[in-house]
């Protein structure tokens, strides 16, 4: 696979999580995706933290609008109906528990939930952004990220980067396969047809647990 067809199979994926009626924060980065891949006939109202709500899909190109952009400063749309407002406005919703679902990327999953993706120690960053709200705010975290980075693994027993949050990790999608979080320990649920459990498990340190594999839904 190359790195469009990862991250469309990523995205698609992640969009069958979203149900009728869910307000839904998208990280910067691949989760941005997300909206190109909603399911017809599924209306969920996407937040971006940088303060609005209702936003579309990605511009096409030569349609792009400089005063809409997500977090991430990526151009994005506006569906009728939205609304814009300040950071401070952006942030009570998100605080305050009106987000159902937010999907964020990652540098570092345990299988305990535990979050790292925000920064790597000696690199310059500007910070975290609202990463740790939305992950305590959210009812539900979907990681949307890549199974590797660079050959290493990122599915892991212990994080060793600095963390953004502890076990408030749901789900996670990956080009491999679907994991969710358990008190048992991380299951894989999907699994991409390209590959098997011995490939998804030797390209994840933590070990999964492989009861009841299903092929990876993608539409």
């Amino acid at each position: 696979m190359d790195k469009n067809q990862i991250r469309e199979i990523i995205a698609r994926r992640v969009a069958l999580e979203l149900q009728d009626g869910d307000v839904v924060n998208l990280g910067i980065g691949l989760p941005t995706l997300v909206p190109n891949y909603i399911p017809e006939g599924v209306s969920v109202t996407l937040q971006s933290e940088n303060g609005l709500l209702g936003m579309g899909p990605s511009p096409k190109e030569g349609e792009e609008d400089d005063r809409l952009t997500n977090a991430g400063g990526g151009y994005i749309t506006a569906l009728p109906g939205a609304s814009s407002f300040d950071s401070a406005t952006s942030f009570l919703i998100i605080r305050g528990g009106h987000v159902d679902i937010t999907v964020l990327g990652a540098m570092q999953v345990n299988e305990k939930g535990d979050l790292a993706n925000w920064t790597i120690p000696g690199k310059i960053t500007p910070g975290m952004g609202g990463a740790m709200d939305l992950i305590v705010g959210a009812k539900k975290v979907i990681l949307a990220m890549e199974h590797t980075a660079k050959g290493n693994h990122k599915i892991l027993k212990e994080c060793t980067l600095p963390l953004t949050a502890k076990g408030e990790v749901n789900l996670i999608v990956t080009e491999m396969g679907v994991m969710e979080v358990t008190d048992k320990g991380l299951v894989l649920k999907e699994l991409h047809p390209e590959f098997t459990i011995e490939d998804i498990q030797s390209k994840t340190e933590a070990e999964l647990i492989t009861d009841n594999v299903i092929p990876m839904r993608l539409a």
